[in-house]
């Protein structure tokens, strides 16, 4: 039994209701960038991922492999990424972020953390930390990659 006034939630009803509040938010700080949240999603993937190739980064994103190109060239005409040969296969791609990229990140980075803490501003840090860490585990799960045993040290 929760000691909350009001009892939990239906769990769809929640993430709804939390994913319209992040992209209240978030949204507004994207609209400099190619794509919006995509040319943000990318831009992370391709600082914070050892991706190897373009096929990899439409996988790990959820994005067509048809329709990730068309968001790649966006974000290169906008000198944010480049691609380069990948590692042992020159007809492939590696998506790169470039100087201005990486700068143009940190700083949507910043503003992004402090949107994420208004929007997880019912939750302590701690909370907020565990929070973002299950939620972590859960759309891993959901995308199918292997994990550890829940619970385990190494889930951290």
């Amino acid at each position: 039994m929760s000691s909350d006034p009001e009892p939990d939630c239906d769990l769809g009803w929640s993430i709804g209701m939390l994913q319209r509040r992040y992209r209240s938010e978030v949204d507004t700080h994207m609209e400099r960038l190619p794509r919006g949240s995509r040319g943000y999603q990318l831009l992370y993937a391709v600082i914070h991922k050892e991706l190897p190739n373009q096929l990899a980064l439409s996988e790990y994103l959820g994005i067509d492999r048809t329709v990730l190109p068309y968001v790649i060239d966006d974000l290169v005409e906008d000198g944010l990424v480049e691609r380069r040969p990948a590692d042992g296969d020159r007809r492939a791609r590696k998506i790169v972020a470039t100087e201005r990229g990486r700068s143009v990140f940190s700083d949507l980075e910043q503003v992004v953390g402090n949107a994420e803490d208004v929007v997880l501003g019912a939750l302590a840090p701690p909370e907020r930390d565990l929070f973002r860490h299950l939620l972590s585990r859960l759309a891993r799960q959901a995308r199918g990659e292997p994990r550890a045993h829940a619970g385990s040290e190494t889930d951290l």
